[in-house]
């Protein structure tokens, strides 16, 4: 079945151009002008990409995204028309799992689009490998609860506030249960082959992680340092 794609961009002209050549390439489209559209249509076509406009009428792409992040795990890619380093760190913040600033030509946008939709079947592909160590649709370590359906984690029964790359990034880990997982690795498969960054952004993320998860962060017991290798989650 074709993958399905949702464009949220307010000029006509552009929204018309994109519509075109993503249908070129097979992928089924939908098209909206506005926020709190974008908002409606996502919830009801639940798409396998959302290209999302910064610069929208009703709310802006930003509010789209973080609300939609916390609803579902739909690759977001935003275009902006403001090249500023703050634009790009609130979209990824946010939730937008990558950018694109216009200018920009198709064939960018093509191959932006197919990576992020190529990352999304693995990360179904890995879910559906790790069946076996699910009930219904949780991932469960002692008190540690990762629910799928909900994109929620809990620690004790309580719901912790994790941004929405950290979440990503925790069920990785959890997927690859006792595996050892080097930076270069992790990196291309949560943030993208194409990320404009290094390893350094994976230790930051299990940082976090580790003051939200870990009884005691300094002396880590689910997410351990694998000595020039990287990191191994335990459960």
């Amino acid at each position: 079945m074709p993958e399905t794609i949702l464009i949220v961009e307010d000029e006509p002209a552009l929204q018309e151009t994109l519509a075109y050549t993503l249908k070129k390439e097979g992928y089924l489209v939908e098209t909206v002008g506005d926020g709190r559209s974008a908002l409606e249509t996502a919830r009801r076509l639940r798409p396998d990409l959302i290209v999302l406009d910064v610069m929208l009428p009703a709310l802006d792409g930003f509010e789209v995204a973080r609300i939609l992040r916390k609803e579902m795990s739909t690759a977001i890619l935003m275009l902006t028309a403001r090249d500023a380093e703050i634009d790009r760190v609130v979209g990824l913040e946010v939730g937008a799992d990558d950018y694109l600033t216009k200018p920009f030509s198709m064939r960018e946008l093509l191959a932006r689009v197919k990576a992020q939709l190529r990352r999304a079947r693995l990360l179904r592909e890995e879910i559906a490998q790790s069946r076996g160590s699910m009930e219904h649709d949780r991932l469960i370590f002692d008190n540690l609860v990762i629910n799928l359906t909900r994109r929620e984690v809990t620690l004790d029964g309580q719901v912790l506030a994790l941004k929405p790359k950290e979440y990503e990034l925790l069920l990785f880990f959890a997927e690859h249960r006792g595996q050892m997982l080097s930076r270069e690795f992790i990196l291309e498969r949560v943030w993208g082959w194409d990320f404009i960054g290094d390893s350094r952004t994976v230790d930051v993320h299990v940082r976090w992680l580790r003051q939200k998860i870990e009884p005691d962060p300094s002396n880590p017991r689910r997410i351990v340092t694998v000595r020039g290798g990287g990191y191994r989650f335990e459960g």
